[in-house]
């Protein structure tokens, strides 16, 4: 079937041929007639299959009729990543180079201002990330009543970023009346019934089995001490005919650490993570896409959407924690029929891992044994942690606590090994220890009367209105500022019995009796 039989203008499909297309993919063979026939769509297909052309082509067709309004898009198209809403946008021009419709691409790291002209202008096309368009929307900037058309591209990363929330809330402020296309390279229960929320009555569409790898990548996995791990990166790229590569690590430090080592060996790399410079960024992918740099190491950014034609190597310097953002990797090369080679390097703490990947793909990944590294007689070990965490301590050895032997937050200096029942009696009687000396420690000492002060024996004698205008001798002194006399610490052995009829230390003549306080007397012997 030729793009001519699937109800396109003619204008789209001269476009299509003047980019090199001559036949649909599966995925764009079936849902372009549905969406041109205006219903929902749940398509579903593995990364490189032609889902944003699926999309756009009959997206070019319904909006050629119509006009936009100031701040009022037409549709709008949500993607995860500024990479793959900038790949939607370049596609939008190519496809509907022969219609006069106008796009305006909103993405972080970009001037307010320019986007907001091209707002104000009133755009058919939005494309956007979730964060961006809300900031958009809380600024006035934007209206979402006339959207018309709504594609959510690529769901499942949504959901692996928690953008979810933010979609459901941009959802919630466009009309019920509308078309929805929603797309997932993988469809797992939770994703489905997302869908359902925003679907009506949809078209479901699955051109191949939702978690699966592409026939034309061969994948292989080494398994190395974690120490040889970039010896054995660049020993597989010296031996490897290797045209350019995607490097891929679990975390943005690591790519940068990663880079440099490969930039003091030598080699042509560049790098790309989510906390570079949006500017930088798009330098480096387009630097990367004309081949002025042969390798990339990059962070899952680049895991989705970004099309290089002719990539020849996938290297997952880190096994993905997510077993589908391995699928979405590999992805990245033997696009279009072309071949593709995919390696993955394991230590062997990353059993758990590998073993999600191959039950979810289907089947093992065949080893791959270097012979300057060796690893022939490493195994993957079946653990649930990593030897190392991100502090670079020990995780995977660490035995278990039994039951009972995990201390408290009050108890954090308490050893993990020793067994509760041995720790309580202990702790009985530090603490009643503690207390009786802090209680012998705070006691008033009585002093016997042959031992008294003559000074303090004859404030004793002295009637109250006088003893009431000097500094007190006794260790309950009033305060300085001549304010009510400090209380005494550790006085659970007080009489209170008698404070009626004892002298009390007030502030003067003009002191209110209520808030007089008793002073003890020693007693005489």
């Amino acid at each position: 079937m030729s793009f001519e039989n699937l109800g396109l203008s003619a204008e789209v499909v001269r476009a299509v041929s003047d980019a090199g297309y001559e036949r649909p993919t599966p995925i764009q063979e079936q849902a372009i007639p549905i969406i041109l026939m205006g219903r929902d769509v749940l398509g579903t297909a593995q990364t490189g299959t032609g889902k944003t052309a699926g999309f756009t082509l009959p997206m070019i067709d319904i909006l050629a009729a119509g006009r936009a309004k100031s701040r009022m898009p037409r549709s709008l198209i949500l993607e995860p990543t500024r990479e793959l809403a900038a790949q939607v946008a370049k596609n939008f021009e190519t496809y509907g180079k022969y219609h006069k419709l106008s796009m305006a691409l909103l993405i972080g790291g970009v001037s307010f201002s320019d986007q907001e002209t091209l707002l104000d202008r009133g755009v058919d096309v939005l494309i956007a990330t979730p964060g961006r368009l809300l900031d958009h929307f809380g600024r006035g900037g934007i209206l979402l009543n006339g959207v018309k058309i709504l594609v959510i591209d690529e769901a499942d990363r949504m959901m692996d970023m928690g953008f979810i929330p933010d979609v459901e809330k941009i959802v919630s402020l466009m009309p019920p009346l509308r078309q929805t296309l929603f797309f997932s390279a993988t469809m797992s229960p939770d994703m489905r019934k997302l869908a359902d929320k925003f679907l009506i009555n949809p078209k479901a569409i699955a051109v191949s089995r939702p978690e699966s790898t592409a026939d034309t990548v061969a994948q292989h996995l080494i398994v190395v001490d974690r120490a040889d791990k970039r010896d054995a990166l660049r020993t597989l790229i010296r031996n490897e005919e290797v045209k350019n590569a995607l490097i891929f690590c679990n975390r943005k430090r690591d790519v940068d650490i990663l880079f440099r080592s490969l930039e003091k060996h030598g080699l042509n790399a560049g790098r790309l993570h989510g906390d570079m410079n949006q500017s930088v960024r798009t330098e480096t992918l387009a630097s990367f896409k004309a081949g002025d740099i042969t390798i990339l190491v990059c962070s899952d950014v680049a895991a989705r959407g970004i099309d290089i034609q002719g990539l020849s190597h996938v290297f997952n310097f880190d096994v993905p924690t997510h077993s589908e953002d391995y699928i979405h990797r590999i992805g990245r090369t033997g696009r279009a029929g072309q071949k593709g080679r995919a390696f993955t390097f394991a230590t062997p703490e990353d059993g758990k891992y590998v073993a999600q990947i191959e039950t979810l793909i289907g089947g093992p990944i065949p080893r791959h044994v270097i012979p300057e590294i060796g690893g022939e007689d490493l195994a993957l070990e079946s653990g649930t942690k990593r030897s190392r965490g991100r502090g670079g301590k020990s995780s995977g050895s660490a035995k278990a606590p039994a039951s009972g032997e995990r201390g408290s937050r009050s108890g954090l200096g308490r050893s993990k090994a020793a067994p509760a029942e041995a720790e309580a009696p202990v702790e009985t009687v530090e603490v009643t220890q503690t207390v009786e000396a802090t209680q012998a420690a705070e006691a008033p000492v009585e002093q016997p009367a042959a031992e008294k002060p003559v000074a303090e024996t004859a404030a004793a004698e002295a009637p109250a209105e006088k003893r009431a205008d000097k500094a007190p001798a006794s260790p309950r002194e009033a305060s300085p500022r001549g304010g009510a006399p400090k209380r005494q610490r550790g006085g659970q052995g007080r009489n209170r019995d008698n404070e009626a009829d004892e002298p009390v230390v007030a502030f003067g003549d003009h002191m209110p009796a209520f808030l007089a306080r008793p002073i003890r007397t020693p007693s005489s012997s």
